[in-house]
């Protein structure tokens, strides 16, 4: 345990580990290069009565000040092909791989992932959320989930359906909130290219560039995702701030009547998935400051900062457009980001 101790870091600054540049101290900070040590890391913090919190790519997080206990992240990257038939490729992929890296290097086994590109985070944290983009959504490709429950200390692995996966969302959200540690993702990939491009600007270009390759659509989907959102190391952000509404279709029809252009997308459940940026950016807030926050000028989804802000200053600025649009709209904005 001794040797274990050592590797922990006291007073840790984070600032550079989350996506909105917050000003970040850890009481304590390590990161694991194998499951014993992780394993290791865990017990450390049991006897030392030290609350655990892990830390993937610190895109989908609001990190206070000061964080007590003990912040881990994972430092192990490897991918490990399971199984193949002639359609299908099956690969294990550790926790802390980069998800924009694991996008790109996929194409050498297969396909499906090329929608989801740069989109910020680990591949540890890309279940936890559900992420999707441009029609596609992890839990698409995703086999299974392994990872440690911390109530327990036991290996678990859970299925595709047990993951409860929904639109930003999954299990981990919920029942296994605080209680789940995801160390690996099990992908199904296909072996032939089959894009998926009915997203509008993806549609229109893949109509003029018949039989483009997966690194082109790839290039295609990264176009459009850096003319929307801006890099975070240029300008602090955490990408799509709040979730797209979902309401019932009287809801949506009531909206439609008074708002003709106010974009709406059917789902298979009945309800109906607003435009959260609209509703944002009809509501003022398009590239409006407040103190050291604002909304982007060109998406106005992105809360952005200054590199200057703090915690309180995002709070300020998420509940006045919360506020707005609901008195606006009657719509209730949920934040993506989670409080760490």
């Amino acid at each position: 345990m001794k040797a274990i101790a050592s590797v922990v870091e006291k007073n840790k600054d984070l600032k550079g580990f989350n996506t909105l540049s917050l000003p970040v101290c850890a009481e304590n900070y390590a990161e694991f290069s194998s499951i014993s040590e992780f394993l290791s890391l865990l017990r450390l913090a049991k006897e030392q009565d030290l609350k655990l919190k892990v830390l993937g790519g610190g895109s989908n997080v609001l990190m206070p000040r000061s964080v007590s206990g003990l912040i881990i992240k994972s430092a192990m990257r490897s991918v490990q092909v399971l199984r193949e038939n002639k359609d299908f490729v099956w690969l294990k992929v550790e926790a802390g791989k980069n998800w924009h890296q694991w996008v790109i290097e996929s194409q050498q086994y297969g396909h499906g992932l090329e929608n989801l590109a740069l989109i910020p985070g680990t591949v540890g944290a890309s279940p936890i959320q559900n992420i999707g983009a441009y029609g596609v959504e992890v839990s698409d490709v995703l086999e299974s989930v392994q990872g440690i429950c911390l109530s327990s200390l036991q290996l678990m692995n859970l299925t595709n359906a047990e993951c409860r996966f929904a639109y930003r969302d999954s299990v981990f959200k919920r029942e296994l909130r605080n209680d789940f540690i995801v160390t690996s993702v099990v992908f199904r990939l296909e072996k032939n290219f089959q894009p998926n491009v009915a997203y509008g600007p993806l549609a229109s270009w893949a109509a003029d560039n018949e039989g483009f390759s997966s690194q082109q659509l790839i290039d295609q989907v990264c176009e459009i995702r850096s003319s929307k959102l801006p890099d975070p190391a240029d300008i602090p952000n955490a990408g799509s701030f709040f979730k797209n509404p979902i309401v019932s279709e009287q809801v949506a029809e009531k909206l439609k009547a008074q708002y003709p252009d106010v974009p709406c997308y059917s789902q298979v459940n009945g309800k109906v998935k607003l435009a959260a940026g609209w509703l944002i950016e009809q509501a003022g807030w398009k590239g409006k400051q407040l103190g050291n926050t604002s909304m982007h000028k060109l998406q106005a989804l992105v809360l952005t900062t200054n590199g200057n802000a703090d915690l309180n200053d995002v709070f300020s600025i998420r509940d006045a457009v919360i506020v707005d649009v609901r008195e606006r709209f009657g719509v209730e904005l949920e934040p993506e980001p989670q409080l760490f």
